[in-house]
């Protein structure tokens, strides 16, 4: 499977980033390749090495303001004009979507694609990485917008919500 991974590009508390590269070996071990923001700093970087000392692939889509952070060794990399088409491409290069601790730049992403599979626009599971309950807060949001029918789909049909690596690539049958 291609897998697009949106997180961080920070550098991060090991809490994070050991859960990071704990989901990103697994991913590689198993012969998925990552698609992924293309960048080669922070968690993103933690994500691209451990799925590459794995045997993964890199499939990296950055953006032309971000070109000088790019991996250079990635498997391809390709780089687009904007954030927009950036955020479009990496939905076109997956099978499934995991959502790992980030900023407003990942809570972007996420939403977009949360948004455009709400309304049918793609069937691609997406599952959030909730490292030491990160999304909590994100996950009962969601629960109560279900509640109160701000979602036309139950929510489990748009998003899951996994606590670790092995638990996220089980609930995407990966």
């Amino acid at each position: 499977m291609n897998i697009c991974v949106f997180c961080s590009a920070a550098e991060l508390d090991s809490v994070y980033t050991d859960a990071a590269r704990e989901f990103a070996e697994l991913l590689g071990k198993r012969g998925h390749s990552l698609v992924w923001g293309g960048s080669d700093s922070g968690l993103m970087k933690v994500v691209a090495d451990g799925v590459q000392e794995a045997g993964g692939r890199l499939i990296g889509i950055s953006v032309e303001f971000l070109r000088d952070v790019a991996r250079p060794n990635a498997d391809e990399m390709i780089i687009t004009a904007d954030l927009a088409e950036r955020k479009a491409l990496m939905l076109d290069r997956a099978d499934a979507v995991v959502v790992l601790v980030g900023g407003t730049g990942t809570l972007d992403e996420a939403t977009e694609i949360l948004e455009l599979r709400k309304h049918g626009m793609h069937a691609k599971p997406i599952v959030v990485l909730n490292t030491a309950g990160f999304y909590d807060g994100l996950r009962q949001q969601m629960a109560r917008m279900e509640a109160e029918r701000f979602l036309p789909i139950p929510l489990a049909d748009l998003v899951t919500f996994a606590d670790d690596g092995p638990q996220a690539l089980e609930l995407l049958g990966a």
